[in-house]
């Protein structure tokens, strides 16, 4: 490899490390901070008729989560093309119109 794909390789990872950990920090603040740590201040605050604090922990949680996964499919997608590391950029790829299995010709 030489010293530029290796410098292009290194940049893509550490903004992969850095997506990751921004999202685990989204993670930790919704799962243990928002239904664990200031659940009693959440509390206070009714939103469809239930404690916020509760609904959270029960329900909140859950949905953010799945949206972390979408942001994070997005972002990542978004990277990889930057960086040309796409699955749709693969020239690996054997099953275009234009390979030829050399065994179809017999």
């Amino acid at each position: 490899m030489n010293d530029s794909n290796r410098l292009k390789a290194k940049t893509y990872w550490k903004e992969n490390i850095r997506l990751v950990f921004s999202l685990l920090g989204v993670w930790f603040l919704v799962s243990f901070g928002m239904a664990i740590i200031f659940v009693d201040i959440l509390d206070n605050i009714r939103f469809f008729g239930f404690k916020f604090g509760f609904w959270m922990a029960q329900q909140g949680s859950i949905y953010c989560f799945v949206i972390l996964i979408f942001i994070y499919v997005y972002k990542i997608n978004k990277l990889d093309h930057k960086y040309g590391v796409s699955e749709d950029q693969d020239e690996s790829i054997t099953d275009g119109p234009y390979y030829q299995n050399p065994e179809s010709d017999k």
